[in-house]
């Protein structure tokens, strides 16, 4: 049986980001992957958005991890040369009824220490977006993009030059966490051992702490499947900024933005599924898109959009209950040493992940 100091489930950005910690804080850390090669899953599917921290209720480890993890990100992107640009955005009102809304995302902003918002009159907005349409709107000078496959690519390299390893095709089949020691059982029968095991599997998280011989099943919450689409613009999009509505209930409603090419794609929509591998996009759900982007692009030609991919965000709440934080659970909520359990890691996880990997690391040291 192999032996191994640190064992991390998942080479998604998150997985990546706590490897590297733990690596750089002198464990020995191998990575499970199950597919066959780094960022296959939700961390490819997104809109590669360095969030500041605007949405996310105040004390939350959403809020908190992604203004802690937005500055850690831009550092590192800068120091590393990954591709990346602080380009802005918009956050706007489509209309008088959403102006209260626009005010509440100012406060809660400035609540969660995001001080650099500007409130921009309709004039204002258009003096910096002219194709805009909007009430009023909200400048977020922080918000950024970054190209998030170069961005795990950085992190597997730290990775590996502190000595971490990534063994790909390997997904872990089950895990025996009793007794300090924690025997780990991959699908082809390979076994770990390991003192320390972190489930950072994203989408199957939860099914896979479910296969912990050990572990209470009332710490594992149920997974739910947002899935969200996106569309992407024949053509040049006539924006510097990234451009969001007011939120909906499931996501941040259907935004447009530019990757760093600068090509333009709007969403992702909410549709809630029961599978996490239903990822084709219906190409029927762009007729909706016209109408929401209209609201704030009234220039969107009829027949612009193409159907682009769809990602799939790992929910731990239904779409009838209220949104749930991160859930990053450690031996003090389950008391089994050694291990954590990451659910719940969508957006911001991809801002948060260089800040993740450091409350995991801080986790590991006290155990």
């Amino acid at each position: 049986m192999d032996e191994v100091d640190c064992v991390v489930v998942g080479a998604g950005v998150v997985g990546l980001a706590v490897a590297r910690a733990l690596a750089l804080d002198g464990r020995d850390v191998l990575v499970l992957e199950a597919a066959g090669s780094i960022g296959t899953g939700t961390s490819s599917r997104n809109s590669e958005v360095i969030h500041a921290g605007i949405y996310y209720p105040q004390g939350s480890l959403k809020a908190r991890l992604c203004v802690q993890g937005r500055a850690m990100l831009y550092t590192y992107c800068a120091e590393r040369g990954v591709a990346h640009r602080r380009c802005g955005k918009l956050i706007v009102a489509t209309s008088p009824q959403q102006i209260e809304a626009l005010q509440a995302i100012q406060r809660k902003a400035h609540a969660n220490g995001v001080d650099d918002l500007q409130w921009l009159t309709r004039e204002q907005a258009q003096a910096l977006e002219p194709a805009i349409e909007c009430c009023a709107a909200l400048l977020s000078p922080s918000t950024g993009i970054v190209d998030s496959h170069a961005l795990m690519l950085a992190l597997q390299g730290d990775l590996e030059h502190a000595g971490g390893l990534i063994a790909f095709h390997s997904p872990l089949e089950r895990a025996s966490v009793r007794g300090g020691v924690i025997q780990l059982q991959t699908r082809d029968g390979t076994q770990i051992s390991t003192r320390s095991l972190v489930n950072a599997a994203g989408l199957q998280a939860p099914d896979l702490a479910r296969a912990f011989d050990g572990l209470d099943a009332t710490h594992v919450p149920q997974a739910h499947y947002a899935k969200g689409s996106y569309f992407t613009l024949n053509g040049h999009a006539p924006f510097g900024r990234l451009i969001y509505p007011v939120p909906e209930a499931a996501g941040l409603g259907v935004h447009l933005t530019l990757d760093m090419g600068g090509q333009a794609k709007f969403g992702p929509d909410v549709q809630w599924v029961t599978s996490p591998d239903d990822l084709v996009v219906d190409a029927a759900r762009g007729d909706a898109f016209y109408a929401e982007v209209r609201r704030y692009w009234p220039g969107l030609r009829e027949g612009s959009l193409t159907a682009g991919y769809a990602g799939m965000r790992p929910k731990v709440h239904g779409p009838d209950e209220p949104a749930a934080d991160f859930i990053i659970q450690g031996p003090a909520t389950h008391g089994i040493a050694g291990l954590v359990n990451l659910f719940g890691i969508e957006s911001p996880g991809l801002t948060s992940a260089l800040a993740l990997g450091a409350h995991v690391s801080g986790l590991m040291r006290e155990c």
